[in-house]
């Protein structure tokens, strides 16, 4: 590099977007990540050794996959050549092996090739990389948004390790906003900025897990903000327009938090499904954990719908996991599907009511012992105590129904379910009263 190149490198970082600039250099700087990059993880042992083998970064936008490959080419000895799967094509591909061959044979060095968005990248183009990764040529590194389980040919990825990156978190997103405040080198510090707490919480909440988001955001803030005796302010006002996104009020560890949960649950439950995905939208628009909602709607699924449609668990189940699949954006889709299934599903608490009448009873200190035929009969030894003696297998009979006591004699008397009339419960709940229509008139 000669000294135009310098000058020239020199103008560039300092035109740099702030994200940019801020990038760690070392793992020292990365935040987040512990457990793909933590003290004494196999990532950061292979990176520091200098020994990392074909792996492929899966995440969202904004959790490190780019930053990760920078340090990597910081600090390892190989050749590193990066691409994106959106510009480059097969001819260039095939380039790079080319070169990594010639550079191995000839110097004996590794070469590390970094593929942003692999997945962008078709069959043919994927299948060109295989020989180079099989034969050690080239150490891939791929990133990726999407799942590459079902975006990355399966040979790759079966010569792949895979680390999974997760959004970073407020408390992350937030540390790397601070950072910038007081970094003179790459940062904001000599602009004198001030950050009201009220701005710094509104540009953490919109980031979405999403530091690159977070540091654009922050450095549009720094170009809105007036200056006041010298200093630069970013208000609240000043952070929204410069993500140009309202604030609104919630706050995720107190009464708004609390109080909009309770009414898009009110609503599911009474069955509104325009109010249900209301509350749904702003808790998103807000930032509330999508993993949170998703956890409250299993629990609503069994609690208030329950036996009157049991797909609804299933329904809530399914968008619970697309949240940890897909993750935000996408899973608000997702959200949305359960939230409108389980608005206008038909209800029950039939479920909830008989837990809480056989836990009451349990609490009570009714514990009587299991009655002897519906003991465990199939070790040496119990038939001789008397366990299962008398049980007769419903399967044997007609309809797979026969007459039997299944509580303690103490009991006997009690009910703990009282059926719903609606949904699928309505049926069910007839079929059952009449096989124990026999036993009801007893």
């Amino acid at each position: 590099m000669d000294l135009f190149d310098s000058i020239r490198e020199d103008i560039q970082r300092k035109e740099a977007p702030l994200a940019l600039r801020m990038r760690p250099r070392a793992l020292e700087e990365f935040v987040g990540q512990e457990g793909v990059v933590g003290e004494g993880t196999y990532l950061r042992r292979a990176i520091e050794e200098d020994q990392l083998q074909t792996a492929i970064f899966w995440g969202p936008p904004g959790s490190g996959k780019t930053t990760l490959a920078g340090i990597i080419a910081n600090m390892s000895r190989a050749h590193f050549q990066q691409i994106s799967a959106v510009t480059s094509g097969v001819a260039e591909v095939r380039r790079l092996i080319q070169e990594a061959e010639d550079r191995l044979s000839m110097h004996g060095s590794r070469t590390i090739i970094f593929i942003d968005e692999i997945h962008r990248f078709n069959k043919a183009q994927q299948d060109a990389l295989l020989p180079a990764v099989e034969q050690g040529t080239i150490v891939l590194i791929g990133a990726t948004t999407e799942n590459p389980y079902f975006e990355v040919n399966s040979a790759l990825v079966s010569r792949s390790k895979i680390f999974r990156l997760n959004p970073l978190s407020e408390e992350e997103v937030s540390a790397v906003v601070k950072r910038a405040l007081v970094d003179r080198e790459r940062g904001l510090a000599g602009l004198e900025l001030e950050l009201e707490q009220e701005a710094l919480e509104h540009i953490v909440g919109m980031a979405g897990g999403d530091a690159r988001v977070a540091l654009n955001t922050l450095e549009a803030a720094a170009l809105l903000a007036g200056e006041d005796s010298g200093e630069r302010r970013v208000t609240l006002k000043t952070a929204e327009e410069a993500a140009q996104r309202k604030a609104l009020l919630y706050d995720k560890w107190g009464d708004s938090h609390y109080d909009t949960i309770s009414a898009f649950i009110k609503s599911m439950r009474g069955s509104d499904p325009h109010a249900a995905i209301y509350w749904l939208a702003r808790m998103l628009y807000a930032g509330e954990d999508p993993r949170f909602i998703a956890r409250r709607m299993v629990i609503f699924a069994s609690e208030d719908v329950g036996l009157a449609d049991s797909r609804a668990l299933m329904v809530a189940d399914a968008a619970a996991k697309a949240v940890e699949f897909v993750g935000l954006p996408e899973c608000q889709l997702n959200l949305a599907h359960a939230a409108l299934y389980l608005a206008l599903a038909p209800k029950s608490n039939s479920a909830t009511r008989a837990i809480g009448a056989a836990g009451r009873e349990v609490e009570r200190g009714i514990t009587p012992p299991v009655p002897a035929h519906l003991r465990d009969s199939h070790y040496r030894g119990a038939e001789a105590l008397g366990h299962g003696a008398g049980y007769l297998y419903p399967h044997d009979y007609p309809g797979s129904y026969v007459e039997q006591r299944y509580l303690p004699e103490e009991l006997e008397s009690r009910g703990f379910y009282s059926p719903g009339g609606e949904g699928d419960e309505g049926g069910m709940a007839k079929d059952w009263k009449r096989r124990t229509a026999s036993k009801d008139e007893t």
